[in-house]
């Protein structure tokens, strides 16, 4: 139904700051100290009396010494020719060693495609800006604190909407007014007539308050549009999302283009987000014009529709990317 994708845990690339960031370690290197240096060799090698010479076995060409005889004492030139040999190899073994260290750590922390021989294709992954929530009200829990027990954004939802990645052009259709989107521009990703009445009579019933949303088209062609529906509480929303619009095999209303959909079953369970309830489906085979996958997140007070349609196929990567970091900047 769709490629196999890599893990999601990476494809989120970047990661939701607050707004006050925790300083983190820096990724600098720890230099490598350099071995400390070698005293210099003595002047003169210390005289080591020599051991009594005791013949072990006799050759008849070389006269043998006898027992008691005084016993020459050894040349003292190469004796130092000898330690001073053994002072250089040491120091030389030293300095390499500690040049090698050097050179290994440096590559470990080198990243993959820094190191010659080692550079890997993109895996299909967008280049999002730095990613930051915005700051609360002072005194103003986060919407998924145990305190906040309505689950209210107090947060603008407008600055909750993902930024488009780099190189991507703006859809000046999502802008709204004042960054409000109308809801009729929202229920036009519906197929039908019918559903659009119908989803747009459940809005109206719970007390829909107001869209924010956000869209742009990729240079590989994909549209992608987010669309953040806020309500007066958490109870609210997680009715408006199940049983409302999602299920657990199939989304309740068709969108344009995607009438006969499926759940993604290839969007790993680890790559979810606590707290934040995610329905994904995939369109199934044989496509129309488009590919369209689509997904729904309930985060507190706030519904969540991502869509992504690209002419041929739509990429699992960026998809996944996509709902992962909108998921975080919610919770």
């Amino acid at each position: 139904m769709t490629e196999q994708t890599s893990s999601v845990e990476d494809a989120a690339a970047t990661p939701v700051e607050d707004a006050t960031p925790t300083p983190v370690e820096d990724g600098t290197t720890t230099p490598v100290e350099a071995p400390a240096a070698l005293p210099p060799a003595p002047e003169e090698a210390p005289a080591v009396a020599a051991p009594e010479a005791v013949p072990t076995a006799v050759d008849p060409e070389v006269p043998s010494t006898a027992v008691g005889a005084e016993v020459p004492p050894a040349p003292v030139r190469k004796d130092r020719r000898v330690l001073r040999a053994l002072l250089r190899w040491t120091a030389a073994t030293v300095v390499f060693a500690a040049v090698g260290t050097s050179v290994a750590y440096g590559i470990t922390r080198m990243d993959r495609t820094d190191v010659p021989g080692l550079a890997t294709e993109s895996d299909g992954r967008w280049d999002y800006p730095t990613i930051t929530r915005p700051p609360l009200p002072s005194g103003s829990p986060r919407p998924l604190a145990e305190s906040n027990r309505t689950g209210t954004h107090y947060a603008d939802l407008r600055r909750l909407v993902l930024p488009a990645p780099k190189g991507a052009h703006a859809d000046a259709a999502l802008r709204g007014t004042d960054g409000w989107l109308a809801t009729k521009t929202f229920l036009a990703e519906y197929a039908t007539r019918d559903d659009r009445e119908t989803v747009g009579q459940q809005l109206t019933d719970n007390g829909l308050r107001h869209i924010a949303a956000r869209g742009w088209t990729t240079p590989d062609g994909t549209h992608t549009r987010i669309y953040l529906l806020q309500f007066d509480s958490v109870v609210v929303a997680d009715e408006v999302n199940s049983p409302g619009l999602t299920s657990y095999n199939m989304p309740n209303y068709a969108l344009r283009g995607a009438e006969r959909t499926m759940a993604d079953d290839r969007f790993p369970d680890r790559a979810a987000v606590d707290d934040v309830v995610r329905h994904a489906y995939d369109e199934i085979k044989p496509y129309g014009a488009e590919q369209v996958r689509q997904a729904y997140l309930s985060a507190g007070d706030t519904l969540a529709l991502i869509v992504q349609s690209r002419k041929g196929t739509a990429k699992a990567v960026p998809f996944q990317q996509t709902v992962v970091l909108q998921s975080q900047l919610l919770g």
